[in-house]
């Protein structure tokens, strides 16, 4: 029943709607699908140039402890995004200048995360280390793997030593000057002011500060002594109330003139020591109507005989 019902309900509009558009119509619906911009959401073309420093004398150095010119991108969609294939260049009439390396697992950027390349002329130092440098040139340009499409560039000015070149924003923005180096992080950083800081700011002389600290520790010192004086007085509000309530009926109690009256402690005593020497008593008549018989054995040791106290061997006759 359940087979039918898929196949009448379900499958069998499909299977219909499939034989009016034919295979040639599928293969193309396949294809748009695989070319439309909300399946590729994150290709090639979501990365951007962020930041560069064409001239480092005392900035950041790379893994081999050596100062050069970087160049920092950003992926910025919200997938991982892999560069491999992709090429970098600083000359516009060769844009295939250096290809990045496929295959490396560290060319796949995170989403909205960077990637940092070494313009330092020294391919062989690894992937991430580019055939040019950056010092005197005026453009530089991503390119996508087909080698002629441009996926972003910049043309900038003379570059200051030791001064990166970025976006005002991460992937967006204008490209200015930046006040804060920082490659492999946000170009908009917030820079938190510590909170002593801006005490000293808004009280240099320190008597905001002091005045504040004496009235927390009086305040704190009133609060101990009403808690430990009203925390004793309920205690001993407790002890009374509770010394007050009316005892619970005894049974042992005894009834004089139809007033109860708790027995006095002295005959409380007296009925104990009576009932422990009468439990002493039975204890000694039921033991004295048992025999014990233990059976002795006495071993025979060569060294008790008598022989070993005669000075002679006796002789038989």
């Amino acid at each position: 029943m359940i087979r039918r019902f898929f196949d009448a309900r379900f499958f069998a509009p499909l299977f219909s709607a499939g034989r009016r558009i034919g295979a040639s119509g599928i293969f193309a619906l396949t294809m748009a699908m695989l070319w439309s911009p909300d399946v590729q959401g994150q290709r090639a073309t979501d990365l951007r140039l962020n930041e560069f420093m064409a001239i480092n004398k005392t900035n950041y150095e790379d893994d081999f402890g050596e100062r050069s010119s970087w160049i920092e991108i950003f992926n910025s969609s919200y997938g991982t995004v892999d560069i491999g294939g992709c090429y970098l260049s600083d000359d516009v009439n060769n844009l295939k200048k250096y290809p990045i390396p496929k295959g490396d697992v560290l060319t796949s950027i995170k989403p909205r995360q960077h990637v940092v390349f070494w313009a330092d002329n020294k391919p062989t130092h690894g992937t991430f280390h580019l055939n040019f440098r950056i010092d005197d040139t005026r453009f530089l340009a991503l390119v996508a793997s087909d080698g002629h499409t441009i996926i972003d560039s910049v043309s900038y000015p003379e570059q200051t030593p030791d001064v990166s070149y970025g976006r005002t924003e991460d992937g967006a923005g204008a490209w200015r000057f930046c006040e804060l180096t920082t490659p492999s992080t946000n170009n908009a950083l917030v820079l938190l002011e510590a909170a002593s800081d801006r005490f000293k700011t808004y009280d240099p002389t320190g008597v905001a500060m002091m005045i504040t600290a004496m009235t927390v520790v009086f305040l704190a010192l009133i609060s101990l002594f009403l808690i430990f004086k009203y925390v004793g007085k309920t205690a001993l509000w407790v002890i009374a109330l509770r010394g007050r309530k009316i005892p619970r009926e005894n049974p042992a109690q005894v009834t004089v003139s139809g007033e109860k009256q708790q027995p006095s402690p002295g005959a409380v005593f007296a009925a104990i020591a009576y009932a422990l020497r009468r439990y002493e008593m039975e204890v000694s008549e039921l033991e004295s109507n048992i025999l014990t018989i233990n059976k002795i054995s006495k071993t025979y040791s060569p060294w008790n005989s008598k022989i070993y106290t005669l000075r002679e061997t006796p002789v038989k006759k």
